[in-house]
């Protein structure tokens, strides 16, 4: 495709992208959220600068709506982690590297974020037994977690491969006219 489709197949991740900000700020189950979506997709198809530095922006953006917390920097960090290794790992996009990346993704940020849970919040003895039960609680969030990264991942690439076909489909039948 020329440097056109390219500009109009980056306008439309940005769409995307856009789009999975508006659904963070509306309603939503906790932790069922496209941030680590947004993360994956971008890194994938994005220019690395944006594709680190999208998720990124995109939580702090959403983050001033909702409300900042003291594990701000262990959320965003995750992102940018989850959007780094999607740059990296999915610069030739295949089912089984996203669907790997994606689950990854949500084990990372469960591990990450109730570890930070645990030593900061002080809802929990800093035993063994309290961190065990920082990671059981919070199993409900991390099936919410699970399920958002899988659907809006999946949500995500789908829509681009069909916006991106259809814009294939257009240039194709108007060069030939």
């Amino acid at each position: 495709m020329n440097k056109l489709g390219g500009q109009i197949n980056l306008a439309i991740a940005l769409c995307l992208i856009t789009l999975g900000v508006i659904m963070r700020l509306l309603p939503h189950p906790a932790n069922f959220a496209p941030i680590a979506a947004i993360a994956i997709f971008g890194g994938s198809v994005l220019p690395r600068r944006l594709a680190i530095w999208v998720p990124v922006g995109a939580m702090m953006v959403s983050d001033l709506f909702i409300g900042l917390h003291n594990l701000i920097l262990l959320t965003w960090g995750c992102y940018f982690l989850i959007a780094l290794a999607s740059s990296r790992w999915l610069q030739k996009p295949t089912l089984r590297r996203g669907a790997l990346l994606t689950v990854s993704g949500s084990v990372g940020f469960y591990v990450i974020t109730n570890f930070g849970v645990w030593v900061t919040s002080g809802m929990y003895a800093h035993t063994w037994s309290g961190l065990v039960s920082c990671y059981t609680l919070a199993l409900p969030f991390f099936r919410n977690t699970v399920l958002s990264d899988v659907v809006y991942t999946g949500a995500l690439f789908g829509l681009y491969a069909l916006a991106t076909s259809e814009v294939r489909r257009l240039v194709k039948s108007g060069s030939a006219a």
